[in-house]
């Protein structure tokens, strides 16, 4: 696991960029593995700047995102589907037919979940997986107590879990109760993982990824099994974790 120190919540979403788009050029056919929430929106605004300067193109690339909530159309405001097209997709040359998030509106949620899991193998697993912390050691909507044999799944949003990502809806009871989620096998297979960790609120979690035990309690542990894994994480993230360790 290699970790990478910078000053800063945007100098670590250039840094992930750049990773990004090293990444992009140097594949013949790159598929990413993108998150949510507020953590990459940055790395996403940088992508998109990138590719408007004509240094980046996604013509090639497929990706395929961690995670939806159940309930919510595509067009919902606060679905991950809107989330991605408001945030990078729309903005890219990337077509509808490379792009690719569980359907939490679906009919047969575990139909779909075989169904996605099939999408990526036939991709030839995800080159690069971009992934987020949760407070609770979760890795795209993987809770506490997940299997790490585990893929992708319909999960319960734990409170703690829901209560963090309150702040996009108008209240904690419009927050939806279940997600489909990447499972952490599937995340595991990725040839490459990038972990972006950001301000004091995550410090607690990042210095028990650091330094704590593989367990499935906390499941952002497994990544210290995974042999190409970068963390990028701003001082306010990791001072407080190497001052504790």
């Amino acid at each position: 696991m290699q970790l990478v120190k910078v000053d800063n919540y945007e100098e670590m979403s250039k840094k992930a960029c750049s990773i990004i788009m090293e990444h992009i050029q140097e594949s013949r056919n790159p598929v990413l593995g993108l998150a949510t929430g507020s953590t990459p929106e940055k790395l996403y605004s940088c992508l998109i700047e990138k590719y408007k300067q004509g240094k980046v193109s996604f013509e090639n690339v497929m990706t395929f995102n961690l995670d939806e909530y159940v309930g919510l159309k595509k067009d919902d405001a606060n679905s991950y589907h809107h989330y991605m097209k408001e945030k990078l997709f729309d903005h890219v040359d990337l077509r509808a037919d490379q792009i690719h998030l569980p359907d939490g509106h679906s009919e047969d949620l575990e139909q779909d979940c075989r169904a996605y899991e099939k999408q990526i193998q036939r991709a030839g697993s995800i080159g690069l997986q971009v992934l987020g912390i949760g407070l609770n050691g979760h890795i795209g909507f993987n809770e506490p107590g997940t299997p790490f044999s585990s893929r992708t799944h319909v999960v319960e949003l734990s409170p703690s879990t829901r209560r963090a990502n309150a702040r996009f809806f108008p209240g904690i009871e419009e927050v939806p109760t279940q997600a489909i989620s990447m499972g952490i096998a599937s995340i595991m297979e990725s040839k490459k993982i990038l972990l972006l960790v950001s301000g004091e609120q995550k410090a607690e979690a990042l210095h028990r990824l650091l330094n704590g035990d593989v367990t499935e309690d906390f499941p952002a542990s497994i990544l210290q099994t995974h042999p190409d894994v970068t963390v990028i994480a701003d001082e306010l993230a990791l001072e407080p974790s190497l001052s504790k360790s």
